[in-house]
């Protein structure tokens, strides 16, 4: 039995093109150069005798899995996603994909999100899930729409102010 666990069924399986080839570059990384160094690695390690207290053979054994486990995980979410292509007809409604500015119309600050697929958040650079309560929240929008979300701060009112693709 296979220990590959499907995603959460609320994680949507769309992503954008950018992120697929990542994935892809990630997992070509990971079985054409990481991993055949790592094997070879563990194999002098356990050349070198009495395994039980080899802390190089243990370690380097703990790290191919690690790497057999994000292997599995790609070879099979990859296939299952789908890429969003190109841009809406109306580009005033948000929808995945879009760089949106945000205003916070209770304090005024200002921010920025692209909304992309699960696989490709990245808070550093303002890339939120599709499937988070600020996605679900403003998508189907139009610029200079006003929005309520559920936040864990609570509910927060928001005005879009730039919509982007």
């Amino acid at each position: 039995m296979s220990r590959w666990r499907p995603p959460a069924p609320h994680s949507t399986a769309i992503i954008t093109r950018e992120g697929f080839e990542k994935l892809k570059a990630e997992l070509d990384h990971l079985w054409h150069t990481l991993r055949p160094e790592v094997v070879k690695a563990l194999a002098a390690a356990a050349a070198e005798g009495d395994r039980s207290e080899n802390a190089e053979y243990t370690y380097r054994k703990k790290q191919l899995g690690e790497i057999d486990r994000r292997v599995r995980y790609l070879s099979k979410r990859i296939p299952s996603l789908k890429v969003a292509e190109g841009a809406p007809a109306d580009r005033e409604v948000v929808f995945f994909g879009a760089t949106i500015e945000l205003e916070n119309v209770e304090s005024g600050e200002s921010v920025v999100y692209r909304i992309v697929g699960p696989d490709e958040t990245d808070a550093r650079l303002g890339w939120i899930s599709v499937d988070s309560p600020l996605a679900r929240a403003v998508l189907k929008k139009r610029l200079d729409d006003e929005f309520e979300a559920e936040l864990p701060g609570g509910q927060v009112r928001f005005a879009i102010v730039a919509v982007n693709y």
